[in-house]
């Protein structure tokens, strides 16, 4: 928790307790159904919360808009960033039940009513959001064939409406047919070593009706 007040000191008392809460309920539900690695629940806030967070460092959604998550797992990035922006509606979803089984339970938990999760395919998802998020589910090319025509025609952001995405490793050849696609590098963002070659990708997606 340390980690996440170092990184973003201006959190109020409300978000403070569902980020603290974050650790007791994710445990819990993962000792019944195991939706995080069991070496990687001892790290939570750093691999998982603060990963997450890395899109809240590149883009800070405003009040009203809407998010997508892709393949949320069990609720990352969605649920941190639904914390942190509490005035944006999440929608998260996975195409394996039990996963989003936990995700409902943690919402449930923390109180929170800015998020909806579903057991769903993206390509049947048929509404439309200022962006779309996800944490490496598949390759670049694979992923925009998912969500393609499923960001909002109006932009109310820095940024053009489109992908945020968590990924590392040397992208170069996945990025080579996606020349608009801007890398934001976490290690110079966060200490920890974890996020040497982790980075957010963003993406604009070209409306289309």
């Amino acid at each position: 928790m340390e980690e996440i007040l170092k990184y973003f000191p201006n959190l109020t008392p409300e978000q403070i307790s569902q980020f603290e809460q974050l650790e007791v309920v994710y445990q819990e539900w993962n000792a019944k159904i195991n939706v995080i690695s069991r070496k990687d629940i001892h790290e939570l806030y750093v691999k998982h919360v603060l990963h997450s967070l890395g899109i809240a460092k590149v883009m800070e959604f405003v009040p009203g808009s809407s998010v997508m998550d892709v393949g949320t797992g069990g609720g990352f990035p969605g649920i941190p960033l639904a914390i942190m922006f509490p005035e944006t509606k999440f929608y998260l979803i996975d195409i394996i039940a039990k996963k989003i089984r936990v995700v409902n339970e943690v919402i449930q938990a923390l109180g929170l009513t800015n998020v909806v999760a579903e057991q769903k395919r993206a390509e049947t998802v048929e509404e439309k959001f200022d962006f779309i998020v996800s944490r490496a589910v598949t390759n670049m090319p694979d992923f925009v064939k998912w969500i393609r025509h499923k960001t909002k025609k109006e932009n109310h952001h820095e940024f053009e409406n489109g992908i945020l995405y968590l990924k590392g490793g040397d992208l170069t050849e996945e990025l080579q047919d996606f020349p608009k696609a801007v890398q934001f590098d976490l290690s110079n963002i966060f200490d920890d070593e974890f996020f040497e070659t982790k980075k957010v990708v963003y993406l604009p997606l070209k409306y289309k009706g």
